[in-house]
């Protein structure tokens, strides 16, 4: 790696490092009461419960991770499951949550952290685990932002949406929440298992139908939602937002006090997105954060990262850019169902691409990069604040 690709990659970690759940939760912990009950969910999961158990020894602990991030932990039962799609192993993690609510003897902590809405499914009434799978990878290539797929998950689970409250009831419940969500709205973050709903049945019918996959759904969803009524008041919790994307990205500007900041989340479809950026971009370094959507109309493997650094490069090409770098990356280590971050990128890039239009028309933005060299792998990283971007441009 030559020195302005150690560098952007120096600086994107750096966003990373900021997001340390572990660091993060210990800020938090002062005002917490000791808990009878630990709850954590999602990818930072286990770094955010390691960071309780230092505080609050020999107090029943549950963590639910990723397959990744699922490692032994002192004083936990440690549940691994699916994600981005969720499995039985999730199903069984949920129940094993609500049981553990359910019994709860005293004030419950609850670590919530992006991820969990996929790790900690809990289908509602007939709704069957295959049927909820079902709808996440619909939703998934459907070009829905993570605000709206929470939604629609919501209404969904047994959960989510405040569910985890209505279990725990009548304990305390205190959440410190990890945000993936731009906007930091903590009724999105893993779906709200501690937090009122962010819309309603019909809501969600309307966004499904408004995305063209209303009749693609199973139709014990179709059943659920056009049945569904109105939910009873759910009990009141303390939140606390510990960690966010605009925290990473102030990070990342920090590391390199002249950096440029794209102060506006880059959000929405991949190919908007890079113009955007390259429009936003200074000369020297400029830093963005966000997550951006992608409509799938392929079969190929990649995630929106990747495709994102692709069409940063195709826009670079168009601008007759000569010398740049260009790092984006997911800050969980995991971009779509592959073992990449992202994309770092120059240059030289799609020089050594091969029909590359074919490749993106296939959302196959994994195998145009993997011929490039040019994957960015930084393993899993134990955190997850959304998408973090770096861009060095020297003309």
């Amino acid at each position: 790696m030559n020195e302005t690709r150690q560098q952007a990659f120096d600086i994107f970690m750096a966003g990373v490092r900021a997001a340390d759940p572990f660091a993060a939760v210990q800020g938090a912990l002062g005002p917490v009461v000791q808990p009878a009950l630990i709850i954590a969910v999602g990818k930072a999961a286990r770094l955010m419960a390691k960071a309780v158990l230092e505080r609050f020894n020999g107090i029943p602990c549950l963590v639910v991770t990723n397959y990744e991030n699922a490692k032994p932990l002192a004083g936990a039962q440690v549940f691994a499951a699916g994600h981005p799609v969720p499995d039985q192993n999730g199903a069984d993690a949920a129940n094993a949550v609500i049981a553990a609510l359910r019994a709860a003897k005293g004030p419950v902590l609850g670590l919530i952290s992006g991820g969990g809405s996929a790790l900690l499914p809990a289908p509602a009434g007939d709704i069957s685990l295959a049927d909820k799978a079902r709808v996440n990878e619909i939703l998934l290539g459907a070009g829905l932002d993570i605000t709206a797929m929470n939604l629609i998950r919501q209404q969904l689970s047994d959960i989510k949406g405040g569910g985890f409250l209505r279990h725990a009831s009548p304990q305390r419940v205190t959440a410190l929440i990890l945000s993936d969500v731009i906007g930091d709205d903590l009724a999105a973050i893993a779906s709200g298992p501690t937090v009122g709903p962010i819309g309603t049945a019909p809501q969600a019918i309307e966004l499904l139908k408004d995305a063209g996959v209303w009749k693609d759904v199973p139709a014990t969803v179709r059943s659920h939602l056009e049945a569904k009524g109105d939910a009873d008041p759910l009990p009141t919790a303390v939140n606390v937002l510990v960690g966010s994307n605009a925290q990473s990205v102030d990070a990342m500007a920090r590391a390199v006090p002249a950096a440029h900041v794209i102060a506006k989340p880059v959000e929405g479809d991949v190919a908007d997105a890079a113009k955007y950026i390259c429009d936003n971009a200074a000369d020297g370094i400029t830093v963005w954060g966000g997550e951006t959507t992608v409509v799938l109309k392929g079969t190929g493997r990649g995630g929106r990262n990747q495709e994102l650094a692709l069409r940063i490069a195709q826009e670079a090409q168009q601008r007759g850019w000569q010398d740049y770098v260009c790092v984006q990356g997911g800050s969980d280590g995991r971009d779509g169902p592959t073992d990449a971050a992202g994309g770092i990128v120059d240059q030289d890039t799609l020089r050594k691409i091969d029909n590359l239009p074919a490749l993106l028309a296939n959302n196959d933005s994994y195998a145009a990069l993997s011929q490039a060299g040019d994957l960015l792998v930084t393993d899993a990283t134990g955190t997850n604040v959304a998408d973090l971007g770096v861009l060095i441009r020297r003309n």
